[in-house]
């Protein structure tokens, strides 16, 4: 089933009306979760650090074993080609996606330059003025480099990802605030996360156990770039109970201030709101 709606795929070289059928029981993606996706939006009449997720995609593909087919360039190009069958105004959720053909050794090994390759395109709102969510904690960790692909945006990650968030919610919380193998906070199961304190901004820093995301990169440069003070450190779940402000920061909603993190209350304050106006305001300067 669809997140979104008004979905068209590209596959084989050209656009598709409507949730294309692109791949085939026996592809080593279907069979042993060879599969690669990035995410990127349009919104707003922008569509931001679209290449960087574009070259990304290629990374990960390269970090499971798959051959990647397409140029970062060349896929801004179909990506930008898509969109414009979209009405302006309209909110696009843009996720380029590679997977395995083939097994070569023993038929686990990916074969080499045996790639399948789509972009779906779905049309998925921003968040309304004023959303936010709130965290708990979650048996489950973060996985390192030697036991998981944690350097991929891979699908095989997300099953994990999936069961922390489904125990948050089952204890009524939005999302997780989620641990790395040490037991220090890595990220939530679904973004990146940062926390203010005395007017400084903390964000974990990266460790190897999780994507240290395109969108945390720009909101860590135009903060500093505001002369605001960003450290990149270990953090505790305690440092989080004692924050002034907590947001998260992913792909998808850009900035979702948090409200609570289990009976600890903030307010989604001048920090968060600041992040998110530079993060517009930005995006609308690389259209210039």
């Amino acid at each position: 089933m669809a997140t979104g709606t008004q979905i068209t795929t590209y596959f084989e070289g050209r656009w598709h009306d409507g949730d294309l059928a692109v791949m085939r029981a026996a592809d080593h993606g279907s069979w042993l979760g060879t599969t690669v996706f990035d995410g990127a939006r349009y919104a707003h009449g922008v569509v931001p650090d679209l290449a960087a997720h574009c070259a990304r995609v290629n990374r990960s593909a390269q970090a499971l074993m798959i051959t990647p087919t397409v140029a970062a360039d060349d896929m801004v190009q179909i990506v930008r080609e898509g969109l414009a069958r979209y009405t302006p105004g309209t909110a696009v959720y843009i996720r380029p996606m590679y997977w395995a053909l083939d097994g070569g050794d023993l038929g686990i090994v990916p074969r080499e330059n045996s790639t399948g390759f789509a972009i779906s395109l779905e049309a998925i709102p921003m968040a309304p003025a004023g959303a936010s969510t709130t965290l708990t904690t979650t048996r489950f960790r973060r996985p390192v480099m030697e036991d998981n692909v944690v350097n991929a945006k891979a699908g095989c990650l997300y099953p994990n990802n999936a069961r922390m968030l489904a125990e948050a919610r089952s204890k009524g919380f939005g999302n997780a605030l989620v641990a790395d193998a040490m037991g220090n906070v890595a990220e939530t199961a679904s973004a990146n996360v940062f926390m203010v304190r005395g007017g400084v901004v903390f964000t974990p820093i990266p460790n190897g156990t999780f994507l240290a995301g395109i969108t945390r990169a720009r909101h860590i440069k135009n903060l500093r770039a505001d002369g605001i003070d960003v450290r990149e450190t270990v953090l505790t779940f305690d440092d989080f109970r004692s924050a002034d402000e907590v947001f998260l920061s992913g792909n998808m909603m850009k900035v979702t201030p948090v409200s609570a993190f289990d009976d600890v209350r903030y307010n989604s304050g001048p920090v968060t709101d600041r992040v998110r106006q530079m993060y517009w305001d930005w995006a609308a300067s690389e259209t210039l």
